[in-house]
């Protein structure tokens, strides 16, 4: 059976303290793919679209949150799907360092990442603090499969 990291109910989907890699970056789209195509009925393009943007948040966490520190701090992955109002939301955290200088020099060369995810999301925020970045994207008009919801 496939870890979820902690999950309340089949409505939501938190690994939490988990390195700010690669690797592991990799990892939590891979098992939140498999949790949403698991209780949510998305066609297979919004399936894509919504991990893409996830992928996206991940990604900019474990490059860029702790690029200045001498090994990865931690980030965060909370889905939360609210079935009164049919919102999936998606928030992805770090305690990292938001860098804008380095962030705008690589606009020129790269930098699609956060137009992308306000692209594919319905809603996308990013709150940065000198405590870390919060990166929260909702989707709205989701429907949980037959047997998702308790």
């Amino acid at each position: 059976m496939e870890d979820f990291g902690q999950r309340d109910s089949r409505t939501r989907f938190a690994p939490t303290n988990v390195p700010a890699d690669a690797a592991c970056a990799a990892q939590m789209r891979q098992d939140f793919s498999a949790w949403l195509k698991r209780y949510f009925a998305l066609d297979p393009t919004k399936v894509s679209d919504v991990v893409l943007a996830v992928n996206e948040a991940l990604a900019n966490a474990a490059e860029f949150a702790y690029s200045s520190a001498s090994q990865p701090g931690a980030m965060n992955l909370l889905a939360a799907y609210d079935s009164y109002t049919s919102v999936l939301s998606v928030t992805v955290t770090d305690e990292g360092a938001w860098r804008i200088a380095d962030s705008e020099r690589k606009r020129a060369s790269r930098g699609r990442g956060i137009p992308l995810m306000r692209a594919l999301a319905d809603r996308a925020t990013i709150d940065s603090t000198a405590e870390g970045t919060r990166v929260r994207l909702e989707w709205n008009h989701v429907t949980a499969a037959q047997n998702a919801v308790n």
